[in-house]
Formats: C-alpha cells, sequence, structure tokens
C-alpha cells in the first residue's frame, strides 16, 4: 500500500479516536453539515474548498470545547497537504501543531503531532524515522488511554517494515489484532485481512488461501475492509486469471495500483512487462519526488526571506530554517540515489529485473565510498599545487620533487579509482567472454610488475617472484586483463601486509595456468571469504580503495575463462589463487 492511500485511509481511524468532551452535539444537523462538506471536499483534493469548510467545523468545535476532535482536524489538514505532495507544507503545519500541544499542556495529544511527523519522513523515504515516530505516539497513546485508536498506528508500523523486516511486521500485525479483540472489534477484521495479503507477498500460497476464505465468510456477514479490493485481485492471481487481476486493478486501484501491478506480472512469470511495470512504478515515484522537490525548494526560498527579515527576533526561527535545510538536503540525495540506479544496460528481461532490485541495495554504498575516496586525493592535490603557486615559496629541488610525486601519487589514486568505476561498469554491461588475442610472456610481464610495486611496499616488506613456468613460457589471453587481475591483487596484499613478505608464483599443467599471490598480512577473518568479493565491501574502512579491486579480478578472470579464489585454509596471511584455461 503507498503513501497515499495510508492517509486516506487514516483521516477515518483519526475521527474515531475518544474524545474527552461532550460529545452530543455530533448528532446535531449543524456538526452534521459542517462534518460532511470538509469530507467532500477532501476526498475530492479540492484545496479552494477543502480549507475553508475546514476552518469552519474548526470553529464550530472549538466553540464546543472538544480539544481531541478540533486537533484531529488539525492532523486532516496535514493529511491533505501530503496527499497533495505538499509535503514543505506539511512538515511546517505539524512543528506547528507540536509547539501548540507544548504550549498548552496538551499532553495526551501530543501523539497526534509525532504520527503526523512519522508519515511525513514515510513520504521522504526515510523509514527508521518514521517508525520511531509511530512506536513513540503508541507509547503517548497507551499512558493517555486512547487503546482503541492504537491499532491503525500499529499497521503504519507494518506498512513501513513490511518489505524489509518481515518478522516485525507479522508482530506489529499481531499486537494490532490483541488490542483490537479489546477495545475497538470493529477493527479485527480489517487487521487479519492485511495479514492475509501480507502472506501472498511472502509466497505462504496456503496461508493466504486460508485467509481469502475466512474474508469471504467475513463479507458474507456485512464485514468490510479497505484491503477488500486487493485480496480479490490476489485471489484472481492465485486462481492464474492474470487479465482479470490486472483489470480489476487498473479500474479499481488508478495510480495507486501500480506496485499490484508489478506484483501481478511478477507471478505470472510475465517478465518483459513486469520490468516495463516496474519501470513505470520508478518513473512515477521520480515524477512525485521532483514535485515535492520543486515544492519544497519554492517553500524554503520564501522561508529564507522571511527568516532574513526577523533574524534578530528570535533564534529559533535560525534553528528551525536548519532543520528545514537538512530535510531538503535529504530529499535531494535520495532523488540523486534513486536515478544513479537507473541506467543498466540488459540482455534478457529477467536478469534486468534483478539488477534494478539490486541497484537500489548498491547505491548507498557507493556513494558514500566515492565521494570519501575521490574528495582525500583531490584536497591533497588543491593543497599542493596552491603551495607551488606560491611566488613566495622557498624550496629546494629535492622539496619540489617530494611535492610533485605527492601530487602525482594522488593523481594515479584518483585514475586507478575512474579506472575501477569503468571498469565495473564495462562488466556490468558485457556478458561475453574476453578476447583472446595477444602472446603474453608471463615472467618476464609479472616481474616488471613487481618492479613497478618496489616503491609502494612498506619499509618492512619484501615482493619477491617464484616461478616454476619454463623459460620463455608464453600464454595466449588478453594482457591488459591479466595485468588488471594481478594488479589489483598485488595492490590487496602491498595495503594489508605492513611488514613481513609478498609471494607471487606462477605455474602450469597441460590444461591450465596458476598465479598465486600470497603474504604475511592482516588476513581475511573467519566468515568474510565470500563477503570480501562484494562491490564495494572494505574490511578496514580506513584503507584506500572503493573495495572493487577483489571483485573486479574475479569478474575478469571469468571472463578470461578462468576463476579468482581465496584460499581459506592458509594460515598468517591471505592467499589467492587464479587459475586460467589453456
Amino acid at each position: 500500500m503507498n503513501v497515499r492511500t495510508i492517509l486516506l485511509a487514516m483521516t477515518m481511524l483519526l475521527t474515531a479516536s475518544h474524545a474527552p468532551a461532550a460529545d452530543d452535539y455530533k448528532t446535531s444537523a449543524e456538526y452534521l453539515a459542517l462534518r460532511d462538506t470538509m469530507h467532500h471536499a477532501f476526498n475530492s483534493g479540492d484545496s479552494a474548498a477543502f480549507f475553508p469548510a475546514l476552518r469552519k467545523l474548526e470553529d464550530y468545535l472549538l466553540k464546543q470545547d472538544d480539544m481531541h476532535a478540533y486537533y484531529t482536524q488539525r492532523c486532516n489538514e496535514i493529511v491533505f497537504l501530503m496527499n497533495r505532495q505538499r509535503i514543505f507544507e506539511a512538515y511546517k503545519k505539524a512543528q506547528q501543531l507540536s509547539k501548540e500541544l507544548r504550549e498548552k499542556k496538551l499532553d495526551k495529544e501530543m501523539y497526534m503531532a509525532v504520527n503526523m511527523m512519522g508519515h511525513i519522513n514515510r513520504f521522504c523515504g526515510n523509514k527508521e524515522a518514521a517508525k520511531d515516530c509511530f512506536r513513540q505516539a503508541l507509547d503517548m497513546m497507551e499512558k493517555a488511554g486512547y487503546w482503541e485508536s492504537m491499532p491503525p498506528i500499529y499497521m503504519n508500523i507494518v506498512n513501513v517494515a513490511l518489505n524489509d523486516d518481515p518478522d516485525e511486521a507479522q508482530q506489529m500485525l499481531s499486537k494490532a489484532a490483541e488490542i483490537a479483540a479489546k477495545y475497538s472489534p470493529e477493527r479485527v477484521f480489517d487487521i487479519e485481512t492485511r495479514r492475509t495479503l501480507s502472506y501472498f507477498n511472502s509466497g505462504n500460497r496456503e496461508a493466504f488461501i486460508k485467509g481469502y476464505e475466512k474474508y469471504r465468510e467475513g463479507v458474507a456477514q456485512g464485514k468490510s475492509s479497505v484491503h477488500g479490493r486487493m485480496m480479490e485481485i490476489y485471489h484472481d492471481v492465485y486462481l492464474g486469471k492474470t487479465d482479470e487481476a490486472l483489470k480489476l486493478a487498473q479500474e479499481e486501484l488508478g495510480e495507486d495500483g501500480r506496485e499490484a501491478i508489478t506484483v501481478i506480472y511478477e507471478q505470472a512469470g510475465r517478465w518483459k512487462e513486469a520490468y516495463e511495470s516496474l519501470q513505470q512504478q520508478y518513473a512515477a515515484n521520480d515524477s512525485i519526488a521532483n514535485v515535492v522537490l520543486t515544492n519544497s525548494m519554492q517553500g524554503i526560498h520564501d522561508e529564507i526571506q522571511h527568516y532574513d527579515a526577523e533574524r534578530e527576533i528570535s533564534r529559533n526561527r535560525t534553528i528551525l530554517l536548519s532543520a528545514i535545510v537538512a530535510l531538503l538536503l535529504i530529499l535531494l540525495f535520495a532523488l540523486i540515489y534513486i536515478l544513479l540506479a537507473r541506467r543498466r544496460h540488459i540482455k534478457q528481461l529477467k536478469q534486468a529485473y534483478d539488477r534494478v532490485l539490486e541497484a537500489d541495495k548498491m547505491k548507498t554504498t557507493f556513494v558514500r565510498n566515492i565521494t570519501h575516496e575521490v574528495r582525500t586525493p583531490l584536497n591533497i592535490i588543491s593543497g599542493f599545487a596552491q603551495v607551488i603557486a606560491d611566488p613566495d615559496l622557498v624550496a629546494s629541488p629535492q622539496e619540489r620533487k617530494e611535492l610533485a610525486a605527492t601530487m602525482q601519487k594522488n593523481t594515479n589514486l584518483i585514475t586507478t579509482l575512474i579506472d575501477e568505476l569503468l571498469q565495473l561498469s564495462l562488466n556490468e554491461t558485457t556478458t561475453t567472454k574476453a578476447i583472446k588475442e595477444e602472446d603474453v610472456k608471463v615472467d618476464k610481464l609479472l616481474q616488471v610488475m613487481i618492479d613497478n610495486c618496489q616503491g609502494r611496499l612498506a619499509p618492512d616488506t619484501h615482493l619477491q617472484l617464484e616461478s616454476s613456468l619454463p623459460e620463455g613460457y608464453k600464454f595466449h589471453t588478453s594482457e591488459e586483463m591479466f595485468k588488471r587481475i594481478v594488479s589489483s591483487l598485488l595492490d590487496n596484499a602491498i595495503k594489508n601486509t605492513p611488514s613481513g613478505s609478498i609471494t607471487l608464483k606462477t605455474s602450469a599443467d597441460e590444461r591450465q595456468l596458476t598465479i598465486v599471490v600470497e603474504d604475511t598480512g592482516h588476513g581475511i577473518p573467519a566468515g568474510e571469504e565470500d563477503r570480501i568479493f562484494e562491490h564495494f565491501v572494505k574490511l578496514d574502512a580506513f584503507k584506500e580503495g572503493l573495495g572493487l579491486g577483489l571483485p573486479l579480478a574475479r569478474t575478469m578472470a571469468e571472463r578470461l575463462g578462468g576463476s579468482l579464489t581465496l584460499d581459506s585454509s592458509y594460515h598468517g596471511g591471505a592467499r589467492f589463487i587464479v587459475r586460467l584455461d589453456l
């Protein structure tokens, strides 16, 4: 269920909360007319009609001294703004609501503001912050005695956690059902319907069909659920009625049905349509993000002008402005992360579908590593360039040589990082075997590589070549990829061997050429043997590099028709073995 659907449902749930004031007025014709006018404008999304109707209803509730109902309508205003993608204004209203409740010492109603902040955080993609807000709201409601309104808040956590932590979602469903059974039995049917949908998403078809049968029994008894349309859609999918399910999703859910349509195609094994639907879903999300970002940027521009005029009046306003800027930066970075994961060259549609899902998991690590690794050498180069350009600099030729060498070293480091990224891109978009078009003199090439590495060794580290190959031995392969594989393994050994020795060994038989790089360095901790070959994984975060050397080396070895493995039986360091078929 997407954010928009949750917010629409939440409005009615809030109005069902227990009110401490006398509620005899709720049967009066005046109140019912005001309430229905507001609801109609809300459901139609008519801003011009909604805000005047809301103000009239709020004024009426204040006259009745029903503060709980009054602040419920304040929440409805925030919900309406979020539904209209005016997230900046919704955020300001939520902050204003929180401040007002604190100033009036209405602690029992403070959960409303916290709950609103939970939905705003979820709208912006900050799931952990959203769950924290919902948990705080539950604690406040429990202390205030609002037990009958707690199940919907538990369902908010379910909707956030369902994809990332199914076990937590099931716990929240059980807790919601337990409280609803005791304090608001009318909600139990809707909660159990939501649980049945989670069985379908997790692949538990037997539990889903049992839950569906109970759902139909409830419908026959006159019960209803906001998840009823989705139940019927998923039941058609279960029966193999893909076209009927698609038609029902498109007719009943509209724009809110994109996620369900993707699931329908996926369950039917129609990967082309699933991929296209997923792309449309991402495009729609990007479009919403752009609208939100544009609205927020305009809002922050206006806010800056306002605070410039009143900057000396209140320091608290400056703090609020900083918080708004931070929120906008989070939105901007989230949008960049999404866009970075879009381009993937595919050969098979199923593989493309899987890569789009995997890219979302890789983007956070990628941006963190590349930002740190590129900024450090750039800062060094920039600083030394300014020193050398100083006309008053008095330095000996040796000192100038050292400055130039340091700049050259960091330039090479940036070049290496870019080369790794380019190679990663090439490997991601190329599935064919590499072209072997050169005869490489193995011993001669390896000796040259060892000589080039001598200047990068730690003072107490020795690097040597041990070869059992016949003199003049040649190997038909791609020289560039061969050099990259060995260079990556040597770089890894040099970084992790502060003292001791690094040995490069070569041997061959009738079937394959074997290259071994072993060292007496830090070694690989138990349990990390497979993880070190994943993209952007660095066991020591303070070491230079992006964490791409070993995975790229393995990929290139496989493209040459061979393999790269870690010898887990080796102790006292690390040993990597490359086997290339002749």
